[in-house]
């Protein structure tokens, strides 16, 4: 599908049920069914969204194929919408990863598997999950490239330059995140806007970001939903822990305006990123007193 240069996005902010795949999926039908009927391109689920957060440890009963009959179903009912679900995926050779997978037309267009595992605070990834190994853009249609990062991704900004410098121009971010996540005086809710509304600034990068809402033991999980556009304003937000869809329209013509004005992927100097990081590889383990510092 040729999609114009505006493009109408949303973040499904819904609850599932830790472990009820069956349940979930019903949901995830019924949204699709919902923001086809509200004109929306791109439809994003939070993180993990068809298993629940906390199921890591059910990996081996709640891992799907990439041809289980769920995702079929799925990318069946989202038409020429695009629909980005999360899910656990099992891959090649029995490894388990934590995976958003894209789908439009009946079929799976594009797939992340989270790289930056968050296993701190109350977060578990690592114990359960193989990490992802690459970062990647698909065409959307249009001027539209796109990307996602999942959740822990967005907090490793080498990644998110990675996206931008791929080429991106709209970065969706499905996220799992309980306001006790982290712990101590983190704030999440206000961490993660800062952390989108820093990115679409600073990339002329606008996200859609899909956080759930609900209760998992005693975990509060806060919604915050938000689409933020290319100058890093919240253009359209739930501040409420409630089910919603958060929509807004997209124009291509404002990343031009603000590329041009703040030209942050223009000035990258990627073969200088590249030169430092091997320097920096070839110094892990060298003792900082005899580590060659001339830059010669």
């Amino acid at each position: 599908m040729t999609r114009p240069r505006t493009v109408n996005v949303a973040a499904a902010q819904i609850e599932s049920q830790l472990g009820d795949l069956d349940s979930n999926l019903d949901k995830h039908l019924a949204v699709i069914d919902e923001a086809r009927a509200a004109g929306v391109d791109v439809l994003l689920f939070p993180e993990m969204s068809l298993t629940g957060h906390g199921a890591g440890g059910e990996v081996l009963r709640l891992a799907l194929e990439r041809d289980d009959p769920r995702l079929r179903r799925l990318a069946d009912a989202t038409g020429d919408m695009v629909t980005i679900v999360g899910i656990m995926e099992e891959g090649p050779a029995a490894q388990f990863y934590n995976t958003a997978i894209a789908l439009c037309g009946g079929k799976q267009v594009f797939l992340h598997r989270k790289i930056n595992l968050a296993t701190y605070g109350r977060l578990e990834d690592g114990k359960h999950f193989a990490q992802g190994r690459y970062v990647d853009t698909w065409e959307l249609g249009g001027p539209w490239r796109a990307s996602v990062m999942i959740c822990a991704d967005l907090w490793n900004p080498g990644l998110v330059n990675l996206v931008a410098l791929h080429g991106c121009t709209i970065l969706f971010a499905p996220i799992s995140s309980a306001v006790e996540a982290v712990g101590g005086e983190f704030d999440n809710p206000a961490g993660w806007h800062m952390n989108v509304r820093f990115y679409g600034m600073t990339y002329g990068l606008p996200l859609v970001m899909a956080n759930r809402v609900g209760h998992e033991g005693d975990l509060d999980f806060w919604g915050g939903s938000c689409v933020v556009d290319a100058f890093g304003q919240i253009i359209a937000h739930n501040g409420e822990r409630s089910e919603s869809l958060v929509q807004a329209e997209l124009d291509y013509e404002q990343i031009r305006r603000a590329r041009y004005l703040l030209p942050t992927v223009r000035d990258s100097n990627l073969g200088l990123v590249v030169r430092e990081a091997q320097r920096l590889d070839g110094m892990i383990g060298v003792p900082a007193s005899v580590r060659d510092t001339s830059h010669t």
